[in-house]
C-alpha cells in the first residue's frame, strides 16, 4: 500500500469514527429525553438526511452536525405536529357546555 492509499484510508477511518460518535450522540440524547420510540424514528430520519446531504452536488466533505441539526429539525416538528394534534382531539372532543345562571340572563339595567 502506498502513503497516498494510506492517507486516504485514514481520512475514511476518521470520518467514519467522527460519524459514528455524532450518530450516536444524538440517538443516545433522544432515547434519555424523549424514549426509545423516538430514537429509532430520529435514527431513520438521521440516516435519510445523511443521504440527501451525499445527493447535493459539490458535497465532497461531511459536515456531521449539519445532519445532526437536519435530523433534530424533523424531530421538532414531529413533536410540534403531535402536540397540535392532541390539542385539537382535546378541543374537539370537548362537548361540554357550561350553562349561564338563569338569574344573570338580561340582569343588566338600561341606561336610558
Amino acid at each position: 500500500m502506498n502513503t497516498k492509499e494510506s492517507f486516504s484510508n485514514s481520512i475514511c477511518n476518521e470520518q467514519t469514527q467522527m460519524a459514528e460518535r455524532e450518530f450516536s450522540a444524538f440517538i443516545s440524547a433522544v432515547k434519555e429525553l424523549l424514549g426509545p420510540e423516538q430514537a429509532q424514528i430520529s435514527a431513520v430520519d438521521w440516516l435519510d438526511e445523511l443521504d440527501l446531504m451525499d445527493s447535493q452536488p459539490g458535497c465532497a466533505s461531511r459536515d456531521w452536525r449539519a445532519v445532526t441539526i437536519a435530523a433534530s429539525a424533523r424531530l421538532a416538528n414531529r413533536l410540534n405536529a403531535g402536540r397540535h394534534d392532541r390539542s385539537f382531539a382535546d378541543t374537539s372532543t370537548n362537548t361540554k357546555v357550561s350553562a349561564i345562571p338563569s338569574s344573570n340572563c338580561f340582569a343588566f339595567a338600561p341606561l336610558f
